[in-house]
């Protein structure tokens, strides 16, 4: 018996010629998936070209509008998948070109994907009420700068920027959940927002429902293709909308920290970015040791808005006279590094003032390839010259183990600590941990005194 009239005679006045085809359109769109799953070993691209826009047919606008160049409806079909956001609140879908000029600007490449260190990491605090009730927890891998750098826009906010708290340590851990929400709401959006200039932001999430068309790839370890794109052009409205949906960003299991990257890219706009970069960093991701990590640029476009690839102020000519691209103006969230095996006399390696004297006392620091944050609630740190004689820092690691701020005094005329301490001929050959040691690529020969904690780090 043909199937159409059997369908039709078991619900004659439910089911019309139009719901038919839409049913068997669905059968069909999910015998594609299993082929298409069988043919999904593609070689590698390792070329870390950039798709242009002439490429893709992208034009001058990046994202279509709403309405506006939708994939065909008798070429899409939803299939339930992992949970996400209903696609019902009027985003789109994003496109294949979209999708793969994503993965060229992370990766170089459209094969690759983040691992499971990745898809596991996201925003989520401490417990409210406690010593770290300001702190997200992070773990190992290579998301964990971003979270870092995330944590000292945090801080900025809860210190410096809501009303009505004052500036100290016991009201950044006396914080409610709805606190903890609001703090990382303000962030991401705000972080989005400068990405975009102050003109426009996007942020994506996974949702419900997958677009199937057979240009996609749909590995089981990358939701690229599933991302639902929301265009914002006023801050306020981006910030609402994250605070809304926030669970799409510290829910267990949300993969929030890739999606905030996502958006943080899509927000910059590939034109932007390809702008940004310079010969020394062609795309955002590198591999290392087995892991994905963040280079310097994405760190500087969380910081800055701007995703320089270098840490000195301005441009520096390179090695084939090609210029090279630094920090332009004063961040907000200062940036510190120190490495056992960086050699002071690379110039280009030297982290410049704009970021080492940020517009407010926090810095994100690496110590390692370690990610910390050193901050102060005396606003007025750097802005006068005389409360740098004296002054208190805290640091907060990261560490599992570590249950309340590092307190730690910091005197920059006091130099006691020559005659003090002596260099350990038999060890590593340095006098200090790598926290002082950063801490003095800011402070030169400062004395760092831990107030009873053991020196760690």
């Amino acid at each position: 018996m043909d199937p159409e009239v059997s369908v039709q005679e078991q619900n004659p006045l439910e089911l019309d010629l139009n719901e038919i085809t839409k049913k068997l359109l669905f059968l069909d769109q999910w015998r594609g998936v299993f082929r298409l799953g069988s043919s999904l070993t593609t070689p590698q691209n390792h070329d870390g070209s950039h798709t242009s826009t002439e490429e893709t047919g992208e034009g001058s606008r990046m994202f279509p509008s709403q309405g506006q160049e939708q994939l065909p409806s008798s070429t899409v079909c939803s299939i339930p998948r992992l949970p996400g956001i209903s696609s019902k609140l009027h985003g789109f879908p994003i496109t294949p070109a979209i999708a793969t000029m994503l993965k060229r600007s992370l990766f170089g490449n459209t094969n690759q994907v983040l691992g499971g260190d990745w898809r596991k990491a996201h925003f989520k605090f401490h417990d409210p009420f406690s010593g770290l009730a300001f702190a997200l927890q992070v773990e190992k891998g290579g998301a964990q700068s971003i979270q870092m750098a995330v944590q000292g826009s945090i801080i900025k906010y809860l210190l410096f920027t809501r009303e009505g708290k004052d500036c100290s340590l016991h009201s950044l851990c006396n914080l409610s959940q709805r606190e903890q929400e609001q703090a990382l709401a303000a962030m991401l959006a705000g972080i989005l927002w400068a990405a975009g200039e102050a003109q426009k932001a996007i942020v994506c999430f996974v949702t419900k429902d997958i677009h199937s068309t057979s240009t996609l790839d749909y590995s089981s370890n990358n939701f690229i293709e599933r991302l639902q794109l929301f265009e914002f052009s006023e801050k306020e409205a981006t910030e609402k909308f994250v605070y809304d949906h926030l669970q799409c960003f510290k829910g267990e299991g949300s993969h929030g920290v890739i999606l905030f990257l996502y958006s943080l890219v899509l927000s910059r706009t590939f034109e932007r970015l390809q702008k940004d970069l310079d010969t020394t960093t062609t795309h955002l991701l590198h591999s290392q040791a087995g892991s994905v990590l963040c280079r310097q640029a994405v760190l500087n476009l969380i910081l800055t808005g701007r995703a320089s690839p270098n840490v000195f102020n301005g441009y520096e000519e390179g090695k084939s006279e090609q210029s090279l691209h630094g920090i332009l103006a004063r961040s907000d969230i200062g940036y510190l590094q120190w490495n056992k095996d960086t050699s002071e006399g690379d110039q280009l390696s030297q982290v410049g003032s704009m970021l080492k004297t940020p517009t407010f006392p926090i810095w994100l620091c690496n110590i390692n390839g370690n990610y910390s944050i050193l901050f102060c609630t005396n606003r007025q740190l750097l802005s006068d010259w005389k409360m740098e004689r004296v002054f208190d820092l805290h640091f907060y690691s990261g560490q599992p183990s570590q249950k309340k701020p590092v307190h730690l005094t910091i005197d920059t005329h006091s130099h006691h600590w020559e005659g003090e301490h002596h260099e350990d001929k038999h060890g590593s050959g340095r006098r200090f941990s790598s926290l002082e040691m950063v801490i003095r690529t800011k402070w030169r020969e400062a004395t760092i005194n831990w107030n009873g904690t053991i020196p760690f780090f």
